[in-house]
């Protein structure tokens, strides 16, 4: 198949699976831009090289590296680490920033388990960061190393946007999808349609807002999250008095309404909110829904915050067969993302 086909994959037999399904591999790109992370770019580095020696025991790591001085320091540093080598691949791939679960692709699998991958535009949520849309040149790259068929929708969309359950349904949100610095031209059906037609799914979850700090515009991967095909993680704040609650509350409204494909209510699970965390020029979007679903293993934002613990078991509770690690978060949220918004899985 021609990689630049405009073909629409659900008609060829293509859906996005959902997280838990078994991967080939997590897609990171290495951190090191100081604008992102002020003065915490060791730390952030820091938690990259936690997140690799944990995933490469269960299943490829493909990192993203400038170049070999990179690829040299990152192996040096890893080197006093427990790391299976052997599931360790570096691409020398040079990227403005690590947001790889938005401007990187999002994975497809055929009917008969066969790759592929969407390249959405990019264009740095809404025109805001003219540097960061230089990123969006990454997916042809992979497409091209992995030599599999890639989709491009020609619509403006990021992957922290959009959440399926591998049953044909996505979840994602107004204010992101319907926003007007991403494609105005389209309505929300037309939208629709193309959700349905490249990531093979029939129906969409509409829910309202994101949290405060936010500057995606309302990610879903920060407020609720599929952990099974009826079951979703909806992110409540327990105190009314918080700029997010009358959000979130709207939201579990919302998903409370909510039926699956055949009229059943979804299981609703709330997961609660970190508290305020502050950065330079006000609030953070700090959440543990932002976590990350690999093989054997869920990786969860922590912060510091007497919720940790809640949340680490309710997941705990949600993932019995997998392990649940948390990793603090603090310094990757100075660049208003964590965990789920710095990989990408590749389904296999």
């Amino acid at each position: 198949m021609n990689p630049d086909c405009q073909t629409m994959p659900a008609r060829l037999g293509y859906a996005m699976p959902a997280e838990w399904r078994s991967h080939a591999a997590t897609w990171l790109a290495w951190p090191k831009d100081p604008i992102t992370w002020p003065d915490r770019v060791p730390q952030v580095q820091e938690i990259f090289l936690q997140m690799i020696s944990l995933l490469a025991f269960r299943e490829r790591v493909e990192l993203l590296v400038d170049d070999q001085a990179t690829e040299e320091t990152v192996r040096e540093a890893l080197s006093s680490r427990s790391v299976n080598w052997a599931n360790l691949r570096f691409h020398r791939f040079p990227t403005v920033d690590s947001w790889i679960r938005d401007y990187g692709p999002n994975f497809l699998l055929d009917t008969e388990s066969r790759l592929a991958m969407n390249h959405w535009g990019f264009n740095a949520w809404g025109e805001k960061y003219e540097e960061l849309k230089r990123d969006a040149d990454i997916p042809p790259r992979i497409a091209s190393f992995l030599g599999v068929p890639c989709f491009k929708p020609g619509i403006v969309m990021e992957g922290g946007s959009i959440d399926v359950n591998g049953a044909g349904i996505c979840m994602t949100t107004e204010q992101c999808l319907l926003n007007p610095n991403r494609n105005p031209h389209l309505s929300r059906a037309e939208i629709e349609e193309y959700l349905c037609n490249y990531l093979g799914v029939s129906q969409i979850l509409w829910l309202g807002q994101g949290i405060a700090g936010d500057d995606t515009d309302g990610h879903i991967d920060d407020i609720a999250r599929f952990v099974a095909p009826d079951t979703i993680v909806c992110a409540l704040e327990d105190d009314p008095a918080d700029e997010n609650y009358e959000v979130l509350q709207d939201n579990l409204q919302r998903l409370r309404k909510a039926r699956d494909r055949n009229g059943r209510p979804f299981n609703l699970v709330a997961l609660p909110m970190p508290g305020r965390v502050e950065g330079s020029e006000g609030r953070l979007p700090a959440s543990y829904a932002n976590f990350y679903i690999a093989n054997g293993l869920v990786l969860v934002p922590v912060f510091g915050h007497r919720n940790d613990s809640r949340a680490l078991e309710e997941l705990k509770g949600l993932f019995p067969d997998r392990q649940v690690v948390g990793i603090h978060c603090e310094p990757l949220v100075w660049g208003l993302g964590t965990l789920h918004c710095v990989t990408q899985q590749q389904p296999g």
